[in-house]
């Protein structure tokens, strides 16, 4: 049974939103001690407001999934060790192939999009990604949220204003091959296969990744001796990393990472 040795975490932020999404998690967990890397996804570097004014935008009209797995690889392969990858959504499955792939000293999947072969029934789910899969538009342009759609995927049972601000501040076009991308080969994850340490986070009030879902993907993964943890926050919507309870599920990470931490 593995433990965890690493104190370098990387942050893997998900579909339609930036990397800022993480701006409350990196100071705290630099104050407990670890070393943080926030990548922005190819072609997201630029602020959300400003990556809005270019909607649609060619560029990241045209990334693809295997192109988010060879960044995150390249970033971790310059790193002094194997690091702890925190992902949320499409970054919670970037996670798991990570540690799928021995990548990574340990996963946490927040609220983590599905792998191949993980089938959603809940109407939420196909009512939230509707849109960003496009399928009756064009992949040449890339997706932006309606605000609208922002507050039933991500932001539901929050005030209106709340919605508006949070769109204002994370939002940003995204790929429609992302999304169907996760429906193919690429998003493969091996559930048979032994991995380091992995926690999976949901949210009782999830629409686009319900807590169902996250439970199902779980399951998935064979008992074989690896560590491995589910646990559901009850009132969290997809927006987790922001909530007046974010720190509530970084603590819950932080206790979990040290609990199966190494000694010495």
């Amino acid at each position: 049974m593995n433990k965890i040795k690493s104190k370098n975490v990387v942050f893997i932020h998900g579909a339609f939103v930036g990397r800022n999404c993480w701006d409350e998690w990196v100071p705290y967990f630099e104050s407990k001690g670890y070393k943080v890397t926030v990548p922005s996804w190819p072609h997201k570097e630029d602020p959300p407001a400003v990556l809005r004014s270019r909607q649609p935008d060619p560029d990241i009209a045209n990334l693809r999934m295997q192109d988010l797995i060879d960044h995150y690889t390249e970033v971790i392969n310059g790193l002094d060790e194997k690091p702890i990858a925190i992902g949320h959504s499409f970054g919670g499955l970037i996670t798991q192939i990570l540690l799928n792939r021995d990548l990574v000293d340990a996963g946490i999947a927040i609220h983590s999009v599905m792998p191949q072969g993980v089938f959603p029934h809940e109407f939420s789910f196909f009512k939230a990604t509707w849109g960003p899969l496009g399928y009756l538009t064009s992949v040449k342009d890339s997706f932006l949220f309606t605000m609208d759609q922002w507050k039933y995927a991500f932001a539901n049972g929050q005030s209106d204003e709340e919605a508006r601000r949070t769109y204002d501040l994370l939002v940003v076009p995204e790929s429609k091959h992302i999304s169907r991308d996760a429906l193919t080969h690429v998003a493969k994850v091996d559930f048979k296969k032994k991995h380091n340490p992995l926690l999976m986070i949901a949210g009782s009030e999830d629409h686009i990744m319900p807590a169902g879902l996250n439970h199902s993907n779980f399951k998935k993964y064979k008992e074989n001796g690896s560590v491995k943890e589910f646990k559901e926050f009850e009132g969290n919507n997809h927006s987790v990393l922001g909530l007046p309870s974010w720190k509530e599920v970084a603590d819950y990470a932080l206790n979990w990472i040290e609990k199966n931490r190494g000694k010495g």
